[in-house]
């Protein structure tokens, strides 16, 4: 695209060729002129980023959107961690203790959880087990066990909380490099209502699947099995049988199809960080779990797991200046209906 001095230049020569003279600074059409090249340069701009959001290849944002639904493609959505929470009485409970829904727990750092739905702790019993999410979407709710320490509002007659296991399935809203490799499988893997292409999309229509894979012929001639995975990893039964229904009126005749959990593939990690200048190892270790925990989300289906892509991801935290990759000592690979899951976090400080 050319720049506004360019445009200007052309425009006092062709002046000066049609008027015979070429005016000076004394008078106000060179200035005249220059705010008309910089309209002109502005149309260039806007003229390319028309071009630009014109196709799918290189459109961004809502653009990217519009390309996508005409594939019957939507960007996913983000998602919040959930995991479980953990109430305590100091002594065992001489009646129920009501824990109601939404009641509110926070790590020291203030991310907060809420529990998903009302409790009891009984008589005689010294915890109990909640349900609960991040109150705000994204990979940073994605924590480890223990870390949740403190009670908004504390119920009546419990004393403290905790979390037993890590919060997973926090993830970000899809990128548009992400959504764009979608949207160009789309046209390369053209679905026609018989092949893999077609039962991937369809499956991929539910808001809850991150990723699917079909695999035809999985059991012989008319068979095929269509992995599913939602941001948290393995999906419920309940998601599972609503798109085996779906998918089994629109499937092909004398197809016996079958849709399935993914088979889960335990990674463990170990990395050693140095923090960045103006960090401390606390705040380079916890940018660090909640990045790891949020990269084994579901999406990772069929995909092995990258010592490249992890190191990577731990390079780009501002708090870290350098890392060492334990574990795993090579890329993990990952079959087809495999999905590689966080089996064990370790960081320590190098």
């Amino acid at each position: 695209m050319r720049d506004i001095e360019t445009i200007y230049q052309e425009m006092m020569q062709v002046f000066s060729r049609r008027a015979g003279y070429l005016p000076t600074d004394a008078c106000d059409l060179p200035v005249r002129l220059y705010a008309m090249a910089a309209q002109a340069q502005a149309l260039y701009a806007q003229a390319d980023w028309v071009m630009a959001q014109s196709f799918p290849q290189t459109a961004s944002g809502v653009y990217l959107d519009y390309h996508g639904e005409t594939r019957g493609i939507a960007r996913s959505a983000a998602t919040a961690a959930i995991g479980t929470v953990r109430f305590f009485v100091s002594t065992a409970a001489g009646q129920n203790l009501t824990i109601p829904a939404g009641t509110v727990c926070m790590t020291a750092g203030g991310l907060r959880f809420a529990t998903r739905e009302a409790a009891v702790l009984p008589a005689g019993e010294t915890h109990v087990d909640v349900p609960a999410q991040a109150m705000e979407t994204g990979s940073a709710g994605n924590i480890g066990a223990g870390m949740i320490t403190v009670m908004a509002v504390p119920p009546t007659g419990i004393t403290r909380c905790g979390n037993p296991e890590p919060f997973a399935g926090g993830a970000e809203e899809e990128g548009d490099e992400s959504l764009r490799r979608r949207i160009l499988d789309s046209y390369r893997r053209l679905p026609n209502g018989a092949n893999a292409a077609f039962y991937e999309q369809e499956a991929m229509g539910f808001p809850a699947v991150a990723a699917a894979t079909a695999v035809g012929r999985a059991r012989g001639i008319g068979t095929v099995d269509v992995y599913v995975a939602t941001v948290a990893g393995v999906p419920e039964a309940a998601l599972l049988t609503e798109i085996q229904s779906y998918l089994q009126e629109k499937r092909e005749i004398a197809v016996d199809l079958r849709v399935l959990a993914p088979r889960l593939r335990p990674v463990a990690l170990q990395v050693t960080l140095t923090p960045a200048k103006g960090c401390t190892y606390q705040e380079a270790a916890a940018a660090a779990d909640a990045a790891l925990r949020g990269y084994f989300t579901g999406r990772l289906l069929g995909k092995g797991v990258l010592r490249a892509e992890l190191g990577n991801l731990l390079y780009q935290l501002p708090g870290v200046a350098n890392y060492r990759l334990a574990a795993p000592a090579e890329d993990v690979p990952a079959a087809v209906g495999e999905l590689p899951t966080l089996q064990s976090l370790t960081i320590g400080e190098a």
